[in-house]
């Protein structure tokens, strides 16, 4: 453990940075690029995969693994970063992101071989799990007043950036595999000059804390969260429609692929139709429907509506249903944050923030397990013909899983009396 830095009196009375417009600014477009380089590759990474391997087996296992490791460096290094922020200081580990990320997608524009690719990999994942420090950022430089408005800026750069990602990917895609990864590797060091020129630090030294390697373990908050006996059934329930909801994510350019034969630009199209259909639904919608049903109800509604829609992907047999199913399922999109809120409520209001840290465990390690899972069913199913049923196995294990959900949801929430 290092020891705490000697503050002298000067420095401890000076003030954080000011909450000006361009340090916000240069955080939301940290992590809008964050989630623009994650959404950029998933239209495009399948088929550059594709290029260094012999059949679609091959290239749907690698393409897992790649993903895999993508995700376990996020889950190892974010609770790393928002530890060595709290430091060092904010504004090291941004621009620390932005070089990252930028010889990420460098590394993976020129890869010569599959091996090049599992580098760029492992230096995105180390880099883009910024997101908390981003949060921290913003947090520093807003008052009590404004840190909500600040929070609700960040997200909305983070899920502009996933909207926009797979479109630019897709189009980009259709000229030349390596132009979007070139196009994002700019952005990137646009930021990193902006940054390093023209924005301050947040965390005064006053501020700063002692690194311990106690902070960065990625299982301590899950391992609290598996001991909550009380919220344990809505826990589990969240886990699984996150699992299914990860498997979609990893397994739908593939599939699409073989089953279709559709583009980059046909997933980059169809990908920007769920993006934006979640951002209607959570940021335009949700209030209203909360209010009609109900959290409890809604998350049931939005369980079996996702359920049915995985059991339709799976038997799609034209690429235009793929679109109607997008739609029909937007429901889907209230099932998170009403399980959230569910298990929000079992929680004191000192320990929210460790909750719903313990909960975006949970999503990493789907990122981690459910792509390697899904493109190995999809692996065993890739010689079929494209209209045989079984391509769809991938859809039907999630729809196996979101069916397990609302059975545990409805045991508890009868076993709670909560109203259904």
């Amino acid at each position: 453990m290092s020891s705490k830095p000697v503050i002298t009196p000067a420095e401890a009375a000076a003030p954080a940075a000011p909450a000006s417009p361009g340090n916000l600014n240069f955080v939301l477009v940290a992590v809008f690029i964050d989630m623009l380089g994650i959404g950029l590759i998933i239209p495009v990474m399948p088929a550059l995969v594709g290029k260094f391997v012999g059949g679609r087996d091959e290239q749907a296992f690698w393409f897992g693994v790649l993903a895999m490791v993508f995700g376990l460096m996020q889950f190892v290094f974010m609770p790393m970063l928002g530890a060595i922020s709290d430091r060092v200081g904010r504004r090291p580990v941004m621009l620390y992101s932005m070089a990252g990320m930028c010889l990420n997608f460098l590394a993976t524009a020129w890869a010569p071989s599959l091996a090049f690719l599992f580098i760029g990999r492992v230096i995105g994942g180390m880099s883009s799990a910024s997101m908390s420090v981003a949060s921290a950022y913003a947090s520093d430089i807003s008052t009590h007043e404004t840190r909500a408005k600040s929070f609700g800026k960040v997200g909305a750069a983070f899920g502009l950036g996933f909207i926009c990602g797979p479109a630019l990917g897709g189009a980009l895609g259709e000229i030349n595999l390596q132009l979007p990864f070139f196009v994002a590797a700019a952005l990137c060091a646009a930021n990193f000059v902006y940054g390093y020129i023209a924005v301050p630090e947040s965390l005064p030294l006053a501020r700063r804390s002692a690194f311990s390697i106690t902070r960065i373990n990625p299982f301590a908050s899950l391992l609290k969260l598996v001991r909550r006996t009380d919220i344990r059934a809505v826990v589990i329930v969240f886990a699984l429609s996150t699992f299914a909801q990860m498997m979609l994510q990893s397994t739908w350019v593939l599939y699409t692929t073989f089953r279709f034969n559709w583009t980059p630009g046909d997933n980059g199209t169809a990908l920007f139709c769920v993006g934006l259909s979640a951002a209607v639904v959570q940021a335009g919608l949700l209030g209203m429907l909360m209010k009609r049903f109900g959290e409890v109800r809604l998350s049931l509604i939005g369980l079996v509506s996702g359920c049915i829609t995985f059991v339709l992907y799976g038997l799609a047999t034209k690429g235009w249903m793929m679109y109607v199913f997008i739609l029909c399922n937007l429901l889907s999109f209230t099932t998170a944050p009403a399980l959230q809120s569910i298990i929000s409520r079992g929680s004191d209001s000192h320990s929210q923030g460790e909750l719903m840290g313990s909960l975006q465990s949970i999503s990493s390690l789907g990122v981690i397990f459910m792509p390697l899972l899904g493109t190995a069913i999809l692996g065993l199913a890739s010689h079929l013909p494209p209209d045989d049923w079984r391509i769809g196995s991938t859809f039907f294990l999630c729809a196996a899983m979101q069916a397990v959900a609302i059975g545990v949801a409805v045991f508890y929430f009868k076993a709670h009396r909560m109203r259904t």
